[in-house]
């Protein structure tokens, strides 16, 4: 009798089963960010990310062309809601964010693969304009996700910059800016009532060249033989320094449970110094492996960290400095930029 069954259906089938493995620590995704113009189409991008057991995937913007190239693929997507749609999500009856899932997404992708909606991006603090929209935002969608019932499924909320703490030195005196309070509490609010969490960009990179006097490119690396004491906890690298800052940050305010999701983290392989392929391999492997290890940090030890590397591809057409198009983990022929494992 002849198998229903086609190779490619097999390696899907294997690929979900290598997902939701019972023994399977803290995922480790990647962001797929699309400023270029020699990026190959999204329907080749799924045997890459499959072959190199790679879970999840954050875009930045629904797509039709790239929901319904990963639409049968078993990869979990956390899909970004761009800030210039906020506003009318904000200030239209639930109607318009039920009809914006549904035109913009859900016909395209099932919705049992959508981890997480990132409602605009770094807008906190960087986008004045947007602030007052996002958690509104949220609120519309989490209803609009209630009426189809997914509303335990998918989880909602929105990246930040490390710039919306005050102070994040020591950790343990991590606090947010007070500029943003008004917006901030009402959205730590809405994250511990739904079980969602706390979405931050962080790049240790950035931190490291824009303050060379301070920060040493081991401690920035993981590969620090030093060690900073603060109230009798021990860091030897920024990235754990960072996050719990931000854990600070929130207990300080009375939301001590959330959990912190890593949406962007990197290293650039090029386009100034200290940019290389051997320390983008140094970081981010350290990354993974501590992601897969569930080492936490040393406020939450053992508590494992959801992150997702910075980018599938370097992005040609990006603004600002050089480096900045050299974040890329692949090359564009699907070959590794450096020796990385996501597992």
């Amino acid at each position: 009798m002849k198998s229903h069954y086609s190779i490619a259906s097999l390696k899907s089938l294997l690929f979900f089963l290598f997902l939701f493995s019972p023994s399977s620590a803290a995922p480790v995704g990647i962001c797929y960010g699309n400023i270029a113009d020699n990026h190959p189409p999204p329907s080749s991008i799924v045997s890459l990310l499959q072959s190199n057991a790679i879970p999840t995937v954050r875009i930045f913007k629904p797509s039709p062309e790239v929901l319904q190239s990963f639409s049968d693929s078993g990869i979990n997507l956390m899909i970004g809601v761009p800030n210039e749609i906020l506003p009318s999500l904000a200030n239209n009856p639930v109607t318009f964010s039920l009809q914006w899932l549904q035109s913009n997404i859900l016909d395209y992708f099932p919705p049992t693969h959508i981890k997480y909606l990132a409602v605009g991006n770094e807008v906190f603090f960087k986008d004045p304009y947007y602030t007052p929209f996002v958690v509104p935002s949220i609120w519309n969608l989490h209803q609009a996700l209630k009426t189809l019932n997914l509303d335990q499924m998918i989880k909602l909320s929105t990246p930040h910059a490390a710039c919306v703490l005050g102070t994040s030195f020591p950790p343990s005196n991590g606090s947010f800016n007070n500029e943003i309070m008004q917006q901030m509490i009402p959205l730590l609010q809405f994250l511990q009532q739904n079980d969602s969490p706390f979405m931050v960009n962080i790049y240790p990179f950035f931190s490291y060249i824009n303050n060379k006097k301070d920060i040493g490119l081991d401690y920035a690396l993981f590969n620090s033989q030093g060690y900073m004491l603060d109230n009798e906890l021990y860091y030897n690298n920024l990235f754990d320094a960072t996050l719990d800052s931000f854990v600070a940050a929130m207990e300080r305010e009375g939301f001590p449970g959330v959990r912190i999701v890593v949406t962007e983290t990197g290293w650039p392989t090029g386009g100034g110094e200290d940019a290389s392929p051997d320390n983008a391999r140094m970081y981010n492997g350290n990354v993974v492996r501590r992601a897969r290890g569930d080492v936490g940090t040393p406020m939450r030890p053992g508590v494992g960290v959801e992150v997702f590397l910075f980018d599938m591809f370097d992005e040609n057409e990006k603004d600002g400095q050089e480096y900045e198009k050299h974040f890329g983990v692949f090359e564009l022929n699907g070959m590794k930029a450096y020796d990385v494992s996501f597992t």
